[in-house]
């Protein structure tokens, strides 16, 4: 897909970082938006800002899937068609020893960094494949490409979400929809800070390896889109653990860890501190 002017695109997660700088690339290329979030004031920030009285928004948690469901009935209601859908709602909850995780916390993020992709493929699919050309964005991570300690929900939620995405570019492959799956690398939002266990000790990751800028991440995407990229990475941290992945599974995997670990261990030390 090239051009976007009048195109329908739906954003959820789009009240903070990547979704929200998405929502002002795409306004800015002239699309029609459909956004979410379950946070309502960072949603009409978005909105606010945005300036555009068109802009259809809804808020809901989309680890409900009736509610998923519900919202692709009201855009196309809107708006009568759907021709991007990018699926980027997500949380992150703060690493801690497997044996300690909190099983509740753990399902938490599954249900939303992947449940939230698989209701939104779900519910759109049907609408895209009636438009010309379509495209459906769902943003995984480069953490779902390789395994890191102390984040075995958030590295889970992402391996399904790349899985479930490589799956249906292949089962869309000769139909009209292209099947987009994204690898952000660092990108400063505010995954930390909105992470379910949020403590200002979890600041140490931000300060060392938040490198991108969300508008940065929004062009990226977006140029995938137009150049029909199936694997999106973002950033030269996102293409490095990538190459990685592929080349030496094991020894990369190692040596991204390696790299975690300085600020993994002050993370922890400050933790027992308290």
């Amino acid at each position: 897909m090239k051009d976007f002017n009048n195109k329908v695109v739906v954003i959820t997660g789009a009240g903070s970082g990547i979704g929200r700088a998405l929502a002002i690339e795409f306004s800015k290329l002239g699309a029609q938006l459909a956004l979410n979030d379950y946070n309502q004031k960072a949603l009409l920030e978005t909105v606010e800002f945005l300036n555009n009285d068109s802009v259809f928004y809804d808020v809901f948690d989309v680890s409900n899937r009736n509610s998923v469901f519900g919202f692709a009935e009201k855009v196309t209601s809107r708006y009568d068609v759907v021709d991007v859908v990018v699926n980027n709602a997500g949380i992150a909850m703060n690493g801690e020893g497997f044996e300690e995780i909190d099983l509740d916390k753990f399902e938490r993020v599954m249900q939303v960094n992947f449940n939230g992709a698989l209701y939104g493929s779900r519910a759109f699919i049907p609408y895209l494949l009636k438009r010309p050309e379509a495209s459906l964005v769902n943003i995984a991570s480069v953490y779902g490409l390789t395994g890191i300690a102390w984040g075995e929900a958030y590295v889970a939620s992402k391996f399904a979400v790349n899985g479930l995405t490589q799956s249906l570019s292949q089962t869309y492959k000769e139909t009209n929809l292209s099947v987009h799956c994204v690898y952000p690398g660092g990108i400063k939002t505010n995954i930390t800070k909105n992470s379910i266990d949020y403590t200002k000790e979890a600041d140490v990751f931000d300060e060392l390896f938040l490198i991108h800028t969300p508008e940065f991440a929004a062009k990226t995407i977006v140029k995938g889109i137009r150049k029909n990229k199936k694997r999106i990475i973002i950033g030269y941290d996102g293409k490095m653990i990538e190459y990685l992945s592929r080349l030496a599974p094991v020894r990369g995997c190692n040596l991204v860890n390696n790299k975690l670990k300085p600020a993994r261990d002050a993370y922890k030390k400050t933790m027992q501190a308290k």
